[in-house]
């Protein structure tokens, strides 16, 4: 008998022969409900509404920091590095381990069959017990330094070599190895240590036909395999230093990129700071052609047409405040000429023409009155109003100013104690205001007209009353604007 040299070793479980464990991703059943349905079809919601809600949540909770640019270019290369670490090193992983215990199977079974061949001419057709014992304690002397156990079955009869301590080979691997002629192996762990198990029948020559049959006798051996174990757990720690050094490299790049990306964002923000500030003259240095360069191009002609036109806008402004001034200043000669001699006529003359002189000095007052407005204006807008600030008693001016204007039972004042309520204030300005928010009460309001003025911390309030409808909602953010008018239809302010 001889053991078949020309048989390839086959696999003894032709269904996935692995002999460690391992985590396989099970398939998700079609039939199972969606994880994350659409909560109302009705709505027309999108499919990935509730990812889409769970991410935003999921971003929402992340601390403001973490948020910003460089957070986010250093996450994202950490994380193709790892992902391309990982990956890298889980191909060469496998490959590397397969090589390793291909080559150390390979190794034992061309050892055992050239082993099993030096013993097969010594075995009879049809071995007793003892022929099979002679035949393991032959291969174990043959291979005394490699630690095998061996184990030799014929029918019922078994032989083991050095002890009778043999792991039990699967069903599988026992009908695979009893009908075939080829060597088979199988991959078990025993004790928490990996094991190779290889199974090789004997077969014999018939003188008729030249025919290699199965003799019966089939022998069994089983190798530790410790050391292609180290040299597994190796490559495990070489694949996790890689991947920790590829890590550290990963978070260099990110910070210089971040650098580079946020170097030109950092000169974008400083220079809209400055432009907030007031000053468009600002603008922010080109020297490439990315789309960061395009960025800071668009800036700067941004900027450039916005000073541009505020320029304008103020010359036109300037322009506009030197009209006002010099169409107040000539009508102020002949508003003083045409007041004199419409006060004197109003005096002279009587009936009808009287009255028609009395509306024109009245006309010509208010058109006085509105060219020193107007010139009172430009001066503020051209920053050359001084105010003649003097230490002044308010309650005394604000009684004065009603006092010569309306009488008292027009207009009702709540003013404090004389001497209570002391400001440095301009006193004409203040007669002005006062008698400008005192007038308009009788003027589009209705009586009773009430003045209160009061001190509050570090402020005085100056309070008119009316019992008139008020000021319609939409025009108060209005009411402090120039020349504004709270109903388009009528003509005057």
């Amino acid at each position: 008998m001889k053991a078949d040299p020309s048989a390839e070793p086959r696999n003894a479980l032709e269904q996935g022969n692995t002999p460690e464990p391992r985590n396989t991703p099970h398939a998700r059943n079609t039939s199972d409900p969606d994880p994350d349905p659409d909560p109302d079809p009705g709505l027309g919601l999108a499919p990935l509404a509730g990812p889409r809600r769970l991410l935003r949540a999921v971003v929402s909770r992340i601390p403001l920091p973490l948020r910003g640019l460089r957070s986010r270019l250093l996450i994202s290369f950490v994380l193709v590095a790892m992902a391309s670490s990982l990956g890298t090193g889980a191909l060469a992983f496998r490959e590397a381990r397969t090589g390793v215990l291909q080559q150390s199977q390979d190794s034992v079974i061309n050892r055992l069959r050239a082993s099993v061949e030096a013993v097969a001419p010594a075995v009879p057709h049809a071995p007793a017990a003892s022929d099979l014992q002679w035949t393991v304690n032959q291969i174990i002397h043959d291979n005394r330094l490699s630690g095998w156990r061996v184990m030799a079955t014929y029918g019922d009869r078994r032989a083991y070599a050095p002890t009778p301590r043999f792991t039990q080979p699967s069903p599988e691997m026992l009908r695979s190895v009893r009908t075939r002629r080829a060597a088979v192996f199988q991959r078990v762990n025993v004790d928490g240590g990996p094991r190779l198990l290889v199974g090789m029948p004997m077969t014999y020559t018939a003188d008729e036909d030249q025919v290699q049959r199965l003799s019966g006798v089939v022998m069994y051996l089983e190798v530790p395999q410790t050391a292609e174990e180290g040299y597994v757990e190796a490559m495990v720690s070489g694949i996790e230093r890689a991947t920790l050094v590829a890590l550290c490299l990963a978070v260099v790049l990110a910070l210089l990129a971040a650098s580079g990306v946020l170097r030109p964002v950092r000169a974008l923000r400083g220079a809209t700071r400055k432009m907030a500030a007031g000053r468009l003259d600002v603008r922010l240095e080109v020297t490439g052609s990315d789309e960061l360069d395009d960025l800071s191009r668009s800036f700067n002609g941004t900027a450039a047409e916005l000073e541009r036109t505020v320029a304008e806008l103020r010359r036109l402004e300037a322009r506009g405040r030197r009209l006002v001034a010099d169409v107040s200043h000539e009508l102020r000669t002949p508003l003083a000429a045409m007041t004199a001699v419409t006060d004197v006529l109003d005096q002279r003359v009587e009936g009808e023409t009287g009255e028609a002189l009395r509306l024109v000095s009245e006309g010509t007052q208010r058109l006085s009155v509105l060219v020193e407005d107007l010139r009172e204006i430009s001066r503020f807008d051209a920053g050359a109003a001084r105010l003649n600030r003097d230490d002044i008693d308010l309650a005394e001016s604000v009684r004065r100013t009603v006092a010569s204007r309306w009488r008292p039972e027009e207009v009702e004042l709540r003013l404090p104690a004389p001497g209570e309520l002391r400001a440095r204030v301009d006193p004409r300005r203040l007669d002005v205001v006062t008698a400008n928010l005192v007038g308009n009460a009788p003027r589009h309001g209705e009586p009773p007209v009430l003045v209160t003025l009061r001190g509050r911390e570090d402020r005085t309030v100056l309070e008119v009353t009316d019992n008139g409808p008020g000021i319609a909602e939409e025009a108060l953010p209005h009411i402090f604007e120039r020349f504004h008018k709270a109903s388009t239809s009528r003509t005057a302010s």
